[in-house]
């Protein structure tokens, strides 16, 4: 290999650490070759030999070349579509300090709360700061997008109501001027289900007892404030519940839904300081009555106690989650988008209420100026009461839209006779000249009048906004960068990273997110993208998107790809619906059974239950194999009804089943399809698929095996790979369906057969870039690399550890995939341990735990990925060794049953400096067990948070000011 060559595979040992450290490492292991190692772990009838059909490497300085001038394919034109999606101005610091910073965007989902408390602090503040502006108790620490928030708000509704088998009220009332990718996702997900949407004006609705819930926009898809307490009255008054959709930014200005009486208020944040990216990833929020606490979908935070009686947070009502509930769980949502939301809720604290207002008044007063000289040329608005959107009437659209092309202008044609004109903060005077001119008669120049200090009059009295909002201290103290910066990094400092140590979370992959991977992000030819923009204005998306696409088939050997789910359960959501769309069009709508075997991950019977699925688990043996012959049984008796099976390849056990294909054998036989949870694709990549394998459709984790950083709990993406066949079913989106309806019937003709998963066309698509430039990077050979070295690593660990600790299943050579179970259940006997005391001594150590008690209760699983070096590997080895000789004193009697260091843990630095010290054992070793824990000591900033203290007084906002008064004294 000569020296180019060279350079061009440079990010292969930079991604892969134990490049080079390889024969101490197999010896452990016991074989002799990297290869003996893939032959003995997976099985040779689903071996791919070929190299994958990917592009060779490339540098990282000739990746970041590429992706810039890819970028300069997008037109950034001033953009004034809105329909949900607006310009925003991300302050500076917030931008370097979090969305920047891997110490904030490697962090994972705060399950471990005394390492993730400033993470947890950030969400509560976003969930004080929805709760504050929609005039609703509690809120959650975001959803995925708007569309699929209020989706989640009417299944909310309809389980609600309908609380037995026998569903008694089935329809869902919508108005007509919700966004369009909202009724979209919402006829998607209703279904399935056995949801009936009647779409209407809420003014004339005829709402019975058959309705169950229903749904408005607030102001609406043509900016107008509408007044709704009459309607939601009347939808009261018949056992029913009514969701608002709105905006923040609004809100400063006018009176919150609750106040309005809403039951639910969703929205996106997105124009809270977080960049358009054609569509994302964005936090979308969602707050409710607190008569929904125990109802609400995705995470809620709250406060509690640790064990020395601090105030800490934690994950709270955590029996609400899918992964516990399964197939009896009402939303299938793993994930949120906390990233984005800590940026939002940033935004908050950085400006304040009184910032807040200012923007929402200078945005207000923008669009009273531009509804001003357009009335005084003549036209028409469709409403006079607005806030930062109006509606012209033209005869025809054409020549305003030629004039604004020519201007750089983009407007939102809602119809031939209908532009809209959404304002945001990132518009000046100066810009108001070519917007009105769009509307001049090319002959008179242009001029408008202004008066900083004109009223507000397009603001009905009965929506201004009288309540104070945000009145916590921590959104009016740091308004300084000075502040700012320094409050962010206090928060940082609380949790545990990537950039602190390893995160062996086993079917999760914390690998490396390359810097490289995440610059471009922040380039506004990627960042300040509209989802709605013409499509030749976004060609340099386009080309990624295909180009991802191509690649991602090419790793799958499948055919076609949605990138279009946001999440991975919502990739689990679209493949199944592509599955039922494909038995529907044959005429089998009775094929609705789905076999699931016991081990999967939870979101996999949820997601079937959403898709109108029924769920039939198939049993284990006890080397943790699916139990082929419970499956040929079950799948024979429901062969008539068979949809297909869920299964997750490897097994979330950590094993390749030597019977895969004969499993997917008999799910065809019986006329059945077979859908791969990609979960652990990182042990496929480049040497089986899902295609060998005999599956027909799968989705992928790009925030896993792709690259894409966890975010502390999100963004994520799903996209799903399909077989020929099942093409034509995948999803699609009525942005790409042009309509010329008009005014109130713009549904009857943008929903194609399948609809939409998502909001926006493509998801999160931003950060579609990082997994393309992943591939970019390592080419077919890194790809392919990169899983072999995922192996070798997991199976050098288990090979150190497994003379000290019992390793549950392996594969019939004694191997494991890329992750493995550590039992901790006989500890529980013999030293009075638990799980739990293991995972919080290991922050002791400075490591975040394993996956804990999945799939197995009382055990951990450890997934090392392949970005780790060998050093990394042997310090996480030696602390569970430490820990395991830690027990062995408590077994022995050498140390207290309840008084020992997994007992206590984690050790905070306050507690260790206390001159009050009653252990029996030495601070020493309660805060530096091991050597090199002393080079890099990471404290936990609480001390064993106290789970049920906080799900009996649940508190999800930021607590008054003297409660930590009380605390401190």
């Amino acid at each position: 290999m000569n020296l180019f060559e060279q350079q061009s595979r440079e990010f292969i040992p930079r991604h892969i650490g134990t490049v080079g450290q390889e024969p101490e490492m197999l010896r452990a292991i016991g074989v002799k070759t990297l290869d003996e190692l893939i032959d003995k772990t997976i099985p040779s009838s689903i071996r791919t030999r070929s190299c994958l059909n990917l592009p060779e490497a490339i540098s990282e300085a000739e990746l970041l070349s590429e992706l810039k001038n890819i970028s300069l394919h997008n037109k950034t034109f001033g953009n004034y579509i809105g329909q949900g999606y607006y310009g925003t101005i991300v302050p500076s610091v917030i931008l370097r300090n979090v969305f920047e910073n891997p110490g904030w965007y490697t962090q994972y989902t705060p399950y471990q709360a005394e390492i993730s408390q400033g993470r947890l602090e950030s969400l509560l503040n976003f969930q004080t700061m929805v709760s504050d502006l929609t005039g609703l108790p509690i809120a959650n620490a975001s959803l995925l997008d708007e569309a699929t928030a209020a989706a989640e708000a009417m299944n909310m509704f309809f389980h609600q109501v309908n609380k037995t088998d026998e569903i008694k009220s089935a329809k869902f009332f919508v108005d007509d001027e919700i966004f369009p990718q909202t009724k979209d996702v919402i006829v998607t997900r209703a279904a399935p289900l056995g949801i009936s949407v009647v779409f209407g004006d809420y003014r004339n609705a005829r709402i019975d007892e058959t309705f169950f819930g229903a749904i408005v926009q607030y102001p609406n898809n043509l900016g107008s404030i509408e007044d709704y307490r009459d309607f939601i009255s009347r939808v009261h008054n018949v056992g029913g519940y009514v969701a608002m959709a709105t905006d923040l930014l609004a809100l400063t200005l006018l009176t919150p839904p609750g106040e309005l009486g809403a039951d639910v208020a969703v929205g996106n944040a997105q124009r809270f300081g977080v960049p358009l990216g054609y569509g994302g990833p964005h936090a979308a929020f969602f707050s409710a009555k607190d008569d929904f606490k125990r109802a609400m979908p995705g995470r809620i935070i709250g406060v509690s106690i640790d064990a020395e009686n601090n105030r800490a947070l934690r994950m709270a009502l955590q029996t609400r989650e899918q992964h516990i509930k399964r197939e009896k769980a009402t939303s299938n949502i793993c994930t949120a988008q906390a990233l984005l939301a800590n940026m939002a809720a940033m935004y908050a604290v950085f400006h304040g209420p009184r910032g807040l207002k200012n923007i929402a008044k200078r945005v207000a007063l923008l669009a009273q100026i531009v509804a001003d000289a357009v009335q005084e040329r003549g036209f028409e608005l469709v409403s006079q009461n607005f806030f930062d959107t109006i509606v012209v009437t033209v005869t025809d659209i054409k020549p305003f839209k030629e004039k604004a092309e020519r201007q750089r202008i983009n407007l939102r044609y809602i119809d031939n006779t209908h532009i809209g004109i959404s304002l945001d903060e990132t518009v000046v005077l100066d810009d108001l000249y070519d917007l009105i001119n769009c509307f001049e008669n090319d002959v008179d120049p242009v001029a408008f009048s202004i008066n900083e200090d004109d009223e507000l009059e397009h603001l009905p009295s009965f929506a201004v906004r009288t309540s104070s909002f945000l009145t916590h201290p921590v959104f009016n103290t740091h308004h300084s960068e000075t502040q700012m910066m320094r409050y962010i990094k206090q928060l940082e400092n609380k949790d545990l990273s990537l950039n602190t140590s390893m995160i062996s979370l086993g079917s999760c992959t914390m690998k490396l997110n390359a810097a490289s991977e995440m610059i471009p992000l922040s380039w506004i030819h990627w960042s300040h993208i509209h989802p709605f923009v013409p499509a030749e204005q976004a060609k340099g998306y386009k080309r990624i998107v295909d180009e991802l696409s191509a690649y991602l088939n090419a790793i799958t050997g499948f055919d076609a790809c949605s990138l279009q789910p946001n999440s991975g359960a919502q990739g689990e959501f679209a493949g199944l619906l592509t599955i039922r769309n494909f038995h529907l069009a044959n005429g089998d709508a009775h094929r609705n059974v789905i076999l699931i075997p016991i081990s999967a991950h939870g979101t996999n019977p949820a997601s079937a239950v959403m898709a109108g699925m029924k769920v039939v688990v198939v049993k284990a043996l006890d080397n943790g194999y699916i139990d082929v012959g419970d499956f040929k049984a079950k799948a024979e008796q429901h062969s008539a009804n068979l949809a297909g099976t869920m299964i997750t390849y490897p097994s979330t056990y950590g094993i390749f089943e030597e019977e895969i294909k004969l499993i997917c054998d008999i799910v065809h036989q019986q006329g059945g399809q077979v859908y791969m949870d990609g979960a652990n694709m990182n042990a496929q990549s480049g040497l089986t698929s899902p295609a060998a394998i005999g599956a027909d459709v799968c989705h992928l984790n790009l925030h896993k095996t792709f690259s894409i950083p966890h975010g502390g709990g999100g963004p994520g993406m799903g996209p799903i790979c399909v077989k020929a066949h099942l093409a034509a079913h995948l999803p699609s989106h009525s942005s790409n369906v042009k309509s010329e309806t008009s005014i109130g019937a713009i549904h009857d003709s943008r929903f194609t057969i399948h609809g939409a998963v998502s909001a926006a066309p493509f998801g999160s698509a931003s950060i579609l870039l990082i997994s393309y430039a992943y591939i970019r990077m390592l080419g077919a050979e890194g790809v392919r690399k990169a899983t072999e070295y995922a192996i070798l690593n997991a199976n050098y660990m288990k090979a150190r550890l497994e003379n000290d600790f019992d390793i549950l299943y392996t594969g019939h050579n004694g191997t494991c995939a890329h992750e493995f179970i550590v039992d901790l259940r006989p500890f529980k006997t013999s030293a009075g341990v638990e799980a739990e005391d293991v995972a919080k001594r290991l922050m002791d150590y400075g490591f975040h735990a394993p996956t804990m008690s999945f799939p197995v209760p009382g055990t951990i699983m450890i997934e090392p990925t392949e970005s780790e070096d060998k050093a990394e590997l042997d310090r996480f080895c030696d602390a569970l060794l430490s820990i395991r000789e830690e027990i062995k004193e408590i077994e022995e009697g050498k140390s207290d049953r309840k008084d020992n260091p997994l007992k206590n843990a984690p050790h905070t630095q306050l507690s260790v400096v206390t001159s009050q010290w009653s252990h029996s054992y030495s601070r020493e070793k309660a805060a530096f067990p091991l050597g090199y824990v002393k080079q890099n000591k990471f404290w936990p900033s609480v001390a064993r948070v106290n789970n049920t203290v906080g799900d009996r007084n649940l508190i999800c906002v930021c607590e008054p000011t003297s409660s930590y008064a009380e605390q401190e004294a």
